[in-house]
């Protein structure tokens, strides 16, 4: 037939070709992931999507008890829950993204040894499903800013608020970044999966997710561990966005940077490792 059309499916024969079109056609595929992962993800629950709400209110309420009230940790002058809910909604994004990220290869061997299309539309489609529940739970959060600011004197939302789309896109990255290489090595490393979930609760204890970076620089900490604290590339990401929306903390252009070029390289790390291990992870899973 005159229209008949081939499509021919090569080997990879260079493990840094990216092949960034083919994720554009295959733009269906991903739309269909997230429609997916949505309907799977409360199939068969009693609250349904309401957990997107309830998580992040749930957990904000337990640091607010246990570090704010119990522990007595400052909030920079902060009402206690905004300040919580502020680190908590944009660290359930990057740990989301990170933790769907780093199972992609064991989660999806079946599917990937029938048949082929771009491996990279899988956490593509992931980021944009936890995109869309940060979308609902933000709302929520910019609701409580706004109320505070109306009612106190002590939140005073910025404009900071226009780096804010870049921070979240920086975000996803990095998450996507970190799951990649975690992904590609837990293919022949299986155990190091189970350590994922311990080193993400880990990670966010050395993010100032439910402390302010003021309460480490008035610390006794040398001055030199003070600097690698904050050269943590989530860390610079929290503080912004939450000087941002709060007031509170301060904007360090200079740690952010490097947070963005430490996102960048991580990135292309993890795409380069991903790449080169799609070819024949399916021999070793």
């Amino acid at each position: 037939m005159k229209n008949e059309r081939i499509t021919y499916i090569y080997a990879k024969s260079k493990w840094y070709h990216l092949n960034f079109s083919e994720l554009i056609h295959y733009r269906d595929l991903i739309l269909l992931y997230v429609k997916r992962n949505i309907s799977v993800s409360y199939k068969q629950t009693v609250l349904g999507p309401l957990w997107i709400l309830i998580n992040p209110l749930l957990s904000t309420t337990v640091f607010t008890v246990i570090f704010g009230v119990i522990a007595g940790i400052s909030t920079d002058g902060m009402p206690q829950f905004l300040f919580y809910m502020s680190g908590n909604v944009l660290w359930g994004f990057f740990s989301s993204c990170l933790n769907k990220g780093s199972s992609t290869f064991l989660s999806n061997a079946r599917l990937f040894g029938k048949v082929y299309f771009p491996r990279l539309a899988i956490p593509i489609s992931d980021i944009i499903y936890h995109f869309l529940n940060y979308l609902i739970q933000v709302t929520v959060f910019v609701g409580l800013v706004i109320f505070y600011a109306l009612t106190t004197d002590v939140v005073h939302p910025n404009l900071t608020l226009l780096f804010v789309p870049l921070m979240i896109l920086q975000t996803a990255l990095l998450g996507m970044g970190v799951g990649l290489i975690i992904s590609s090595i837990t293919t022949k490393y299986r155990d190091l999966n189970i350590l994922v979930s311990f080193g993400v609760s880990l990670w966010m204890y050395i993010t100032p997710v439910v402390y302010p970076v003021s309460r480490i620089a008035a610390s006794h900490l040398p001055d030199w561990l003070k600097s690698l604290f904050m050269l943590n590339p989530v860390a610079p990401i929290i503080e912004s966005y939450r000087h941002a929306f709060l007031g509170c903390g301060s904007f360090e252009w200079f740690y952010w940077l490097i947070s963005m070029g430490v996102t960048v390289v991580v990135v292309m790390l993890g795409l380069v490792v991903f790449n080169k291990v799609e070819k024949n992870f399916i021999d070793t899973v």
